[in-house]
Formats: structure tokens, sequence, C-alpha cells
């Protein structure tokens, strides 16, 4: 029975368990190597002899072929885990302390293998297919480490398209917009130096807490009065740290956060602000100050003809009913991004469920009544873009 109608239960039951093992050996950026390694073993079981581990580290390209068209579409997912203790009963909760799938690539990547198998198995399309299995998406270092090892010129493609789960979307729903779909993500780091001191004479000292917690709220004017309204911007400071103790003022503070945004304009305004305003207030406490300011994400920007092929081949396969362009772009930040800027493509979302926790959250899990949705996506989209007698566009 053709594992593409969904009709086979056992089918979707494998991809199930293999899903949760994934989840239950989650591996950090570019330490994927268990992950890397089942990947590639179940690529060559599917039947696919063109497969390529340790592309940029820990990645995987596998290449799939049938009839005698030329255009190459590439299909993404992202194998790496977070730094978050895992807060759940779940029998197949993560067995490496400290680390787990609180973003959902554990289903990604099971997803991708899944569509691998039923192409390997059915073809249905005329072309060349790529499938990238990428590391350390996290880190926003996981595509550039593939394009650095000479991902375009080994394994050229035409097109990519790309899949991301979002709690709080019904299973069974899919969104994805035109132009720029998720944000650039800009991090910084303010030091700020003085002079610590016992915590009964202050005076004697130029303590640094009280300046940052004004630091902290004066950032917060950046989008609020610095920006114009029609813009869209994220500052956010993730963390404060101090070298005092209780009975001591600290003499050095650290803070620490992220900037999100969809233009490079505004990009460069929240880094001239922010460090306009850290020297102001650094200097009426009387003390120094250092800012490191980073691009680490880049915006990713849907093409507008991929998308609405995207679009398209989603209605296929989730309804009608189930399929909308999105109203307005994610604040969050996407590796994908990088290869986006090498081809057209699109990167697009599917329900996790409504009641689903937050991603990044300890108790997140990902949901598997997904899997098939996500599967037969990729699947479809593969053989609509690489359709029999196809060329170009």
């Amino acid at each position: 029975m053709s594992v593409a109608t969904g009709q086979d239960a056992a089918f979707w039951e494998e991809l199930r368990a293999w899903r949760q093992d994934f989840h239950a050996h989650p591996e950090m950026g570019f330490e994927e190597h268990r992950t890397s390694r089942l990947v590639a073993e179940r690529l060559r079981g599917f039947g696919i002899a063109d497969v390529v581990e340790g592309v940029g580290g820990t990645g995987v390209v596998a290449t799939l072929r049938r009839g005698s068209g030329n255009r190459c579409i590439a299909l993404r997912a992202d194998m790496d885990a977070l730094r978050i203790p895992e807060d759940s009963a779940l029998p197949y909760r993560s067995r490496n302390p400290g680390v787990m799938h609180a973003c959902g690539h554990d289903g990604h990547t099971t997803m991708l293998l899944g569509a691998a198998r039923i192409l390997a198995a059915e073809g249905g399309f005329d072309g060349t297919l790529r499938f990238i299995f990428q590391p350390a998406e996290e880190w926003g270092k996981g595509a550039l480490a593939m394009l650095a090892d000479g991902l375009m010129a080994r394994f050229p493609f035409d097109e990519i398209h790309g899949l991301h789960n979002q709690p709080g979307l019904p299973v069974g729903a899919f969104r994805t917009r035109a132009g720029a779909v998720m944000s650039a993500e800009d991090n910084f780091e303010i030091l700020l130096r003085g002079l610590g001191g016992h915590a009964s004479r202050p005076q004697e000292g130029r303590e640094v807490l009280v300046a940052a917690c004004a630091l902290v709220l004066n950032l917060q004017t950046i989008v609020a009065r610095r920006l114009a309204p029609t813009e869209t911007a994220v500052v956010s400071v993730t963390e404060l740290l101090t070298d005092g103790t209780r009975n001591a003022l600290p003499g050095t503070a650290r803070i620490l956060g992220d900037a999100r945004s969809f233009d490079p304009a505004v990009s460069a305004a929240i880094e001239a602000e922010m460090r306009r305003i850290a020297a102001g207030t650094a200097a009426t406490y009387g003390l120094e100050c250092s800012v490191a300011y980073t691009r680490e994400f880049i915006p990713t920007i849907n093409d507008p003809a991929a998308t609405c092929a995207a679009l398209a081949s989603a209605r296929q396969v989730f309804g009608d009913a189930q399929v909308a362009e999105a109203a307005a772009p994610h604040t969050a930040s996407e590796d994908f991004a990088r290869f986006l800027a090498q081809v057209p493509g699109c990167f697009a979302f599917i329900g996790n469920g409504e009641a689903s926790r937050p991603l990044h959250n300890p108790g997140y899990d990902f949901n598997d009544d997904a899997l098939p949705d996500g599967t037969r996506f990729l699947v479809r989209i593969a053989r609509d873009r690489l359709a029999a007698g196809r060329e170009g566009g």
C-alpha cells in the first residue's frame, strides 16, 4: 500500500517512534553525531545511495534523482536541541541532562525523513531533490557552516523549502507569507565597570547595580521612543549579571540580550541608540562602559513565487480552509534565512496544537499528530515543483 496516501498506519507509527527516539537523545549544535548518523543510515536504507555526511560539521545532504528534468529542489530540516533541562514525565523525555528538544527539531527531522522515504519509494517527480539536514540552527551558525563547506557548489539547487511547527496553531493548519516572515536577531552585551564595596558604605565606591537597573529600563525607550511606530522591532534584556554578593555592592555588571527587526536600517538605529543610552547612563553614575553588538541572524525573506507555490501545494494537503497567508511576520529568527539569501524559497509553519507549551519552554513537546501533515506537504511541494515537463519558474 502506498505510504503517500497516509493509509498505512504502520508507517506513521514508525515515524512517531523515530521522533520520540530523537527527543530522548537530544544533541547540541555541531554535536549531533548520533542524530546525523541515524539520519544517514535511514536515508541509505530507503535506497538513496548519494548520502554525504559531515557537511558543515555534522550536516547531512542526500540527493535523489528521477526522470530527466533539469531543476533541483532542496528540502531542509534542522537537527539540534537546546541547553534547557526538560521538565516532563514523558516516557521518552531527554536522557541527556540539561539538553532537550524544546523547539521541535526532532519533529522536523522526522518529517523530512518520512518525505524522503516516500519519494525514494514512489518517485512522482522529474528532476533532482536535495534533502538537507542542518546542524546548529539555534546558534545561527549551522547554515553558514554548510555554505562555507561548499554546499552550493557541491550540491547546487534552484529553490528551497522548509517547515517549522507553531504552538497555538491547530494541528492541520498551515501558514506562511511572501516577503519577511521571520526577523533578524542581533545580540548585545553591555559591560558596566565601577568600584565595588561594602553594602553599608555605598558612598565609598561606585557600585553598578543601580545604574544597571536604570539602563535596563532606559533601553526600552529605543523601540517606544526612537523608532517609528510603523517599524517592527523588539529589544529584550535577558540577563543581568554582577560580581556582588549579599553584603557587597558589585563593581561590574553585564547586561545581555537581543534585538529583533526586519530592516537593516532599523538594526543600525537600534545599535546606535543602545550605544548612546549606555554611554549616557554610565556617565550619569560615574562608570565606565563598553558595548558589544553582533548580528547573528538575518531576516527570513520568502520569495513570492515560491510562497505562492507552497500555499497551492499546502491546499492540496491541508484543505483550503486550513491554509492561509500569515497576517504578520514572526519576531523570532531562523537560520533558514541564510539559504534564502542564496536561492528563492519559502519557509512555512504547521500547527503543533492550541494547547502546546511555547517553543523553548522546559515542558514543550512536538505533537506527533502533526507528523503526517508535514511529511505530506514536503512530498507534495517536491512533486509540484518538479512536475514532469516543468521548466524554470
